[in-house]
């Protein structure tokens, strides 16, 4: 495989990088010699697993470092860029961000018995799965950290266009991050910054399998 980041100083930070496409892209672009740093919050029983992916990473060849803290805290979203200017030095830039979060509420808008979505609902989750995009965006920018010819790479799903019982809030934070990426490919273009957001379609990740009548989804689509 041809390793046409390496010795280049390049970085990729994922939000999200701990499973799923988050970690899959980790792995790809360090296969093709990009250092990686792996934003994630994941719990105490679940950091062996983890940390055993992470190891793949590492045999790659590449640098890497990981977070494991609320990336949607701006105090900690400050110290860790703080961090990252200073590891990345005069050399070192950012050449991709990878927005990969999952937190969200999966709940619906009426039931007789089981919890149904509230404001903060919606709050928590839009703030998570779209704003801090723009929020991470906004710091990286501020460090200058981006290489010249940046990417920026977020994931929406088809929820963003039809309804699903339990997944308003959800759906209504995949709009939200379509609609930031599109202003940032926009708006941080005069600087060599590139954005897309990607619909891959069902996949098998843990975040899938989260949500509610999700084997529904995968008997349909696997016909």
């Amino acid at each position: 495989m041809v390793k046409e980041f390496e010795h280049k100083g390049y970085w990729a930070i994922i939000l999200g990088g701990s499973s799923g496409l988050g970690l899959e892209t980790a792995k790809k672009l360090a296969a093709h010699g990009m250092n990686i740093c792996i934003v994630h919050r994941n719990s105490r029983a679940q950091v062996e697993e983890i940390n055993s992916e992470f190891q793949t990473i590492i045999q790659l060849g590449v640098a890497f470092k990981s977070y494991n803290a609320d990336a949607f805290k701006t105090q900690k979203r400050e110290e860790i860029i703080s961090e990252l200017k200073s590891l990345l030095s005069s050399k070192g830039k950012v050449r991709v961000l990878v927005h990969s979060v999952a937190k969200g509420n999966l709940k619906p808008m009426t039931d007789k018995e089981l919890p149904t979505l509230k404001h903060d609902d919606f709050a928590l989750t839009i703030k998570a799965m779209a704003i801090s995009l723009y929020d991470w965006t906004t710091s990286i920018f501020e460090a200058k950290l981006f290489a010249s010819d940046a990417r920026i790479i977020s994931f929406t799903s088809e929820g963003n266009t039809k309804a699903w019982r339990n997944y308003a809030a959800v759906s209504a934070a995949k709009v939200a991050l379509e609609a930031i990426t599109r202003n940032i490919a926009l708006e941080f273009a005069p600087f060599g910054i590139k954005a897309n957001c990607i619909q891959a379609g069902v996949t098998d990740t843990a975040s899938l399998h989260m949500i509610p009548g999700s084997e529904k989804i995968i008997a349909h689509t696997l016909k």
